[in-house]
């Protein structure tokens, strides 16, 4: 008995552990649901058969706990100097930066500690923009006032100043007829432009985007990409008309767009080395080509015979750099599929056949398997060869259907999404248009000329871009860089966009979307990013006098409009469509307001 007694003592009965750990084990599990249901990422949001019930789901829990406030705030302004900020592409920093492959024009974004926590002003004399489809031929000089570009492209009839305003003539280095007539022949030399085959483009170096503008009356598409500059502002031209475009350099790191997006991509004296360190930038373009799709050279070196005296080169020097990048697209599988006059054109691969002939020893060789080839956020450019992924049969553009009816055909890429198929893809095109409609009864302005520029913030297939197809606006849709990547379906709708991560700044300048709309990015990223950093973001990108939907958790919503409040917008706070309790929406105006230090100035300068 003495020593059964001291062995209980030595080990206590097991029993009397076991309501303590059953309490521990429910109290974690408790807690990790309220953590969950505060911060269930967007990433999360699949879809099955209904994607209804799973989103729905993750937003039920965010009511297990009380809406979270914050103290009501008033953001000073920035300074008058930062009226055309650009955070990670900012000029002023660029010293740091090294100077191969024009590195210092990448992003580069600040750290957190030298974020700006105030409001953009915008310059002195701002007006509301001019609206479309008036805005494509002049736009206000006090919006852009940069008289450099006006001073050295006018002879190039890029833009001229008439009084208060620019006027936008359609000219081009390339095509001083006009890019009225320069398109006609391009049409002339690829019949797809003519009949929907062709509807995603991109345009680098794309001047003040006169190309992609007058592309958009074709029913092309195009994403206008330059890098942000101290004279030409060539991007926030290209918006302020009302064109599609983003802040860009092809240099060393990719294109913030999937593979096999784009069906054209064009350059127009556009100045990139292509066939220069082992034709790393045509390499990139490759990437993004679908196949079957088309590359445009204008400039030099195409037509050097009639040319090269007005590019202060020889005949001998153009005749090698057309020889040398003939080659390296010969062997990247490009075929030279037209040329007339100041234009050729190349085709990609219809299909992987020729990547099968190339050997290991082949220059440029075939990427391996080590890096996704839709990966595209501060993702190095390699010099490889990207091979279309054999399991998708319809990228080619020969097996696209045509536009419009792509639009609202399932994409193959849906099936990067877990347990995605036809049936969710139609299901989440009739929530969107169901969504839109209620939208435009809470904010008569979308549909009309008032809105022009939008960007969805977080989407997943572009339903809400292809809701508006019909409407006088185009949509960047932005998929997140932290998330399954989506965008390469977005792409295969004919819809355009960009991988980003809102932690960071846009790739744009201030003032350049008339809507922004969001679905639950903060019930998604508010782990990752601050609420406060993201709103002043919406802020530094949204046009005075412009509007943002922000569809989110009941959880946010009280504490977005307290900092919306702060940013001076305007709000109200509206049921969903279908009246659920558990999400709301905050429909916002920006007010128009102008920099205090402007007003002190026109004071000291009246004594």
């Amino acid at each position: 008995m003495k020593g059964k007694d001291s062995k209980s003592g030595a080990y206590p009965n097991k029993n009397s552990k076991v309501v303590p750990i059953t309490l521990m084990f429910m109290v974690l599990c408790g807690f990790s649901f309220y953590l969950g249901g505060i911060y269930c990422s967007e990433k999360n949001r699949f879809f099955k058969k209904d994607t209804t019930p799973l989103i729905q789901g993750h937003k039920d829990m965010t009511t297990a706990v009380a809406p979270l406030q914050i103290k009501a705030v008033n953001f000073p302004e920035c300074g008058l100097e930062f009226q055309d900020y650009t955070p990670c592409t900012d000029p002023k920093r660029w010293r740091k930066y090294g100077n191969y492959r024009l590195t210092f024009m990448e992003r580069h974004c600040p750290p957190v500690m030298e974020r700006k926590q105030c409001l953009v002003p915008p310059p002195n004399g701002y007006k509301p923009p001019i609206r479309w489809p008036k805005s494509k031929d002049e736009c206000w000089y006090r919006n852009v006032p940069y008289d450099w570009i006006n001073n050295e492209k006018s002879n190039q009839h890029w833009l001229k100043k008439e009084g208060e305003k620019f006027i936008f003539p359609g000219g081009g280095t390339m095509f001083p007829n006009g890019v009225g007539a320069y398109v006609d022949l391009m049409q002339d030399l690829i019949p797809g432009m003519k009949d929907g085959t062709v509807r995603t483009a991109i345009d680098t170096g794309c001047g003040v985007a006169s190309w992609g503008g007058d592309l958009l009356n074709r029913g092309i598409l195009t994403v206008s990409l330059a890098p942000r500059d101290n004279h030409e502002a060539q991007v926030q031209f290209a918006l302020e008309r009302g064109i599609p475009a983003i802040l860009g350099i092809i240099s060393t790191q990719r294109l913030p767009f999937p593979s096999n997006s784009f069906d054209i991509a064009h350059c127009s004296r556009c100045l990139i080395p292509w066939s220069e360190f082992g034709g790393i930038y045509l390499m990139e373009i490759h990437r993004i080509l679908r196949p079957g799709g088309f590359w445009v050279l204008s400039g030099p070196p195409i037509n050097y015979e009639n040319r090269w005296r007005g590019w202060n080169t020889t005949a001998a020097e153009q005749k090698s750099d057309l020889d040398k990048l003939k080659r390296l697209l010969t062997s990247m599988c490009f075929k030279l599929y037209n040329k007339k006059d100041d234009i050729a054109v190349w085709q990609k691969s219809l299909d992987n056949t020729c990547y099968e002939k190339l050997t290991p020893s082949s220059y440029p060789p075939k990427c391996d398997d080590s890096l996704d080839p839709d990966s595209a956020w501060y993702t190095p450019m390699r010099s490889c060869i990207t091979v279309p992924n054999p399991r998708f049969k319809k990228l080619a553009l020969k097996s696209t259907p045509k536009w419009p009816e792509r639009l609202n055909v399932a994409p193959e890429r849906i099936s990067v999404v877990p347990g995605a198929n036809a049936g969710g893809f139609k299901h989440d095109n009739s929530k969107w248009r169901n969504r839109v409609k209620h939208y435009k009864s809470l904010l008569p302005a979308l549909g009309s000329d008032k809105i022009r520029n939008v960007m969805d913030m977080n989407t997943l297939y572009g339903g809400f871009a292809a809701a508006l197809v019909k409407d006088p606006v185009w949509v960047m849709n932005v998929v997140s860089s932290y998330g399954i990547n989506t965008l390469g379906a977005v792409y295969d709708r004919g819809l355009i966009g960009s991988n980003h991560d809102w932690c960071e700044a846009f790739s744009t300048y201030p003032r350049t979307y008339d809507l922004l709309h969001l679905d639950g990015l903060f019930t998604a990223e508010s782990h990752r990013c601050e609420m406060k950093n993201v709103l002043l973001e919406m802020d530094r990108i949204l046009r005075p006098a412009g509007y943002a939907i922000i569809r989110e958790s009941t959880y946010f919503i009280d504490s977005i409009a307290t900092l919306a409040k702060g940013m001076r917008w305007g709000c109200q706070k509206h049921d969903t469509e279908y009246n659920v309790e558990k999400e709301k929406l905050l429909i916002c105006q920006k007010k128009l307001w102008y920099s205090k230090q402007s007003s002190n100035d026109e004071i000291k300068s009246s004594f």
